[in-house]
């Protein structure tokens, strides 16, 4: 892996080969341009890095705006497709951490719900509904926190908002989850939704070699996991 270096607007690249680049977004930067607004996205700042090395960025898969970490883009059109189409197949493994409320019953589990759209939300179906979506997704207890709990998150599917609706449905919504629980915009420890991409796994589209990178979460999720750490600091 090579070292890791900075695009424009101190955007840290976490890999980068002639085929892909994966980078570190941070909160609040959307992955892909908000239609009508004039607001940088991370892919017109690695679009722009990369023209002047006349390369060009195409879109694999998105992460929430308002959550950090792990973002990939490839550099050309067949490239894309390749990744995309493991994406589609849901091969790649895609981990997060979540700090979410309260304390999980179980320690490790799955997760299944069946979502419809609605306008910006998942709004909970059942399997019969022929228009909802079957979400689902792995998780374990990496550590108690004080009415909280830090979790690692295993995608097997990719809905849009997958992780915080899922969550939610369960009693245990994100940690600064406004959307899915507008009772987070008082929480005084972060500002945002307390959801970080730590991990993707995937064959490189050229050499078929297995593609491993880790992203350490930003100084607000950390703060917010002091925040809320018990004294003698309580784990799993």
């Amino acid at each position: 892996m090579r070292p890791r270096s900075r695009l424009s607007r101190q955007l840290p690249i976490l890999y980068e080969d002639d085929a892909l680049v994966v980078v570190d977004k941070p909160a609040g930067l959307p992955a892909v341009p908000i239609p009508g607004s004039a607001n940088p996205s991370a892919l017109s700042l690695v679009a722009a890095s990369l023209a002047r090395k006349k390369q060009r960025a195409f879109v694999v898969h998105r992460i929430d705006r308002f959550a950090s970490g792990i973002l990939l883009f490839a550099k050309t059109e067949r490239d894309r497709e390749t990744l995309v189409r493991q994406f589609l197949e849901h091969t790649p493994v895609r981990q997060y951490l979540a700090v979410v409320r309260g304390h999980l019953k179980v320690r490790e589990g799955n997760l299944v719900h069946y979502f419809r759209r609605v306008g910006m939300f998942q709004k909970l179906r059942t399997e019969q509904d022929p228009e909802a979506a079957r979400a689902k997704l792995r998780y374990s207890v990496e550590r108690l926190l004080r009415g909280a709990t830090l979790v690692r998150v295993e995608l097997e599917t990719g809905l849009q908002n997958q992780i915080r609706a899922q969550f939610a449905a369960i009693g245990h919504p994100v940690v600064g989850d406004r959307k899915y629980r507008p009772e987070e915009s008082s929480e005084p420890l972060i500002d945002r939704v307390a959801l970080h991409a730590a991990h993707i796994e995937f064959v490189h589209p050229r050499s078929r070699e297995r593609i491993s990178v880790d992203c350490e979460p930003p100084r607000d999720f950390g703060r917010l996991i002091l925040g809320l750490s018990p004294p003698g600091g309580e784990r799993s």
